[in-house]
């Protein structure tokens, strides 16, 4: 090769010999430098690839990190509920015997017992659906029956309860049994 005080490589060729022993022009110094860049920019290339792949792993775990606290939240608040769902018939059968035990002295020691059972499971996030007179929900309600309403603005709405719906944390723990009028 000669030497070009310049650094101009556009103008210098390369000769080769082939296996024959002609002489044959070649590539030039241009296409080598724009081999070399072509590799550079595979580089680039690979690095932007790497640099996104990167991105998109941190995005995720940190997406996975939110979904595990959430579920970690979810799991302390609903830990008992299963043993307030084993409770719930117990609170049923006190507001039945309750009915039936009514006198006029007062508060008989089956309220008293009751009322503190259940402020008991209030305090742990229990919460008694309403249910009679509201729009029937299929999200909070289970419709056991339909009859004829009494009103016309009953209509699609809970006329009498059967069973109470309760709310855990404002998570339906229990469907509320109802009778829907139509």
């Amino acid at each position: 090769m000669s030497d070009n005080p310049q650094g101009n490589q556009e103008s210098i060729e390369k000769e080769e010999v082939n296996p024959g022993g002609e002489q044959v022009t070649g590539s030039t110094e241009t296409e080598v430098a724009g081999a070399q860049l072509s590799e550079e920019e595979k580089l680039r290339a690979q690095l932007a690839e790497s640099n996104d792949k990167f991105i998109r792993l941190f995005a995720e775990f940190d997406n996975y990190k939110r979904r595990a606290n959430k579920e970690r939240l979810d799991l302390i608040k609903s830990a008992g509920s299963e043993m307030i769902i084993a409770l719930l018939p117990i609170l049923d059968d006190f507001e039945r015997a309750m009915k039936f035990s009514q006198n006029e002295d007062g508060k008989s020691g089956v309220e008293l017992i009751y009322q503190k059972l259940r402020s008991t499971l209030e305090a742990k996030g229990l919460k008694r659906m309403e249910s009679i007179g509201v729009d029937f929900d299929a999200d909070l309600h289970e419709a056991i029956a339909s009859t004829p309403a009494p009103e016309e603005k009953l209509k699609g709405k809970v006329v009498d309860e059967d069973v109470c719906g309760y709310m855990l944390h404002d998570k339906v723990i229990r469907f509320a049994k109802v009778i829907v009028g139509s």
